[in-house]
């Protein structure tokens, strides 16, 4: 269901409305049973899982996520079946998955957070990292399976958390921290090299070759951009206002003065 008829317009069509050559083939080559639908009271009876992934984008004002597009989707559900199970795909504050369970508590409200690549998501979610699914362990492990169901067992064995929303909610935060920390490491590495006429490449080279440190996110740029770790960095130094930290509210720092200096 979207409120963009023009995407429920391609995906009906068989074109991806995003740019994402996996999503495409499969729906060049696959018979999928995909309904365009508009109306949630039509197809509620048909429906087992409401997965929410509508945007929560971080509200200068507020120092938080903006989640009314979240909570409005789930107090409609909440008004058509009250006993409806719920899993929320969108990026939120820690914390935000229990508050809704109590106050909508005839509902099943999980938390899974999403690990998707621009470019890549169908990739992503047919050969997954990890799934993490937090909240009612017995509801979670049929979360667990109805991911499972098209990934192949046999070729990749997944990694998968059972736990509660909040530690499921810290943990999407958590590693998109982690990776812009990295992002702003190997910039100020950059930086340096390039204030000492030494070259920057090598000393990449030679430090990631360490299997501790690896490969990833390494590569000099203006900054971390994109839509996710501008807005999930922001949310966590706000969740840190008032716990000691030094490194967490340094990487947003960090990356605004390699965008100064370039």
């Amino acid at each position: 269901i979207d409120i963009n008829k023009k995407i429920v317009e391609k995906i009906n069509s068989n074109i991806s409305p995003i740019d994402d050559n996996l999503i495409q083939k499969f729906l060049d080559e696959k018979k999928l049973n995909i309904k365009g639908l508009n109306s949630l009271q039509k197809n509620l009876n048909h429906i087992d899982w409401h997965i929410i992934c509508t945007p929560t984008d971080y509200d200068e004002e507020s120092g938080h996520f903006d989640t009314s597009s979240v909570e409005e989707v789930i107090s409609e559900i909440c008004g058509l079946k009250s006993n409806a199970n719920i899993l929320i795909k969108s990026t939120v504050p820690i914390g935000f998955t229990s508050q809704m369970q109590k106050k909508y508590p005839k509902l099943s409200i999980l938390f899974s957070p999403e690990f998707l690549r621009e470019g890549t998501a169908l990739y992503d979610n047919l050969t997954p990292s990890r799934i993490i699914v937090g909240g009612d362990k017995n509801k979670g492990k049929q979360v667990l399976d109805l991911f499972l169901e098209p990934i192949d067992q046999k070729e990749k064995k997944v990694p998968f958390l059972l736990i509660n929303s909040t530690e499921a909610e810290a943990i999407k935060l958590f590693s998109n921290t982690y990776l812009a920390m990295r992002v702003a490491f190997f910039n100020e590495l950059d930086t340096f090299a390039e204030k000492t006429d030494i070259n920057s490449e090598n000393i990449i080279n030679g430090v990631c070759h360490d299997p501790r440190i690896n490969h990833g996110y390494n590569n000099p740029s203006f900054g971390y951009g994109g839509y996710c770790l501008p807005k999930d960095t922001k949310q966590m130094v706000a969740n840190y206002k008032s716990i000691p930290n030094n490194l967490i509210g340094a990487i947003v720092d960090a990356n605004s003065t390699r965008i100064e200096y370039i």
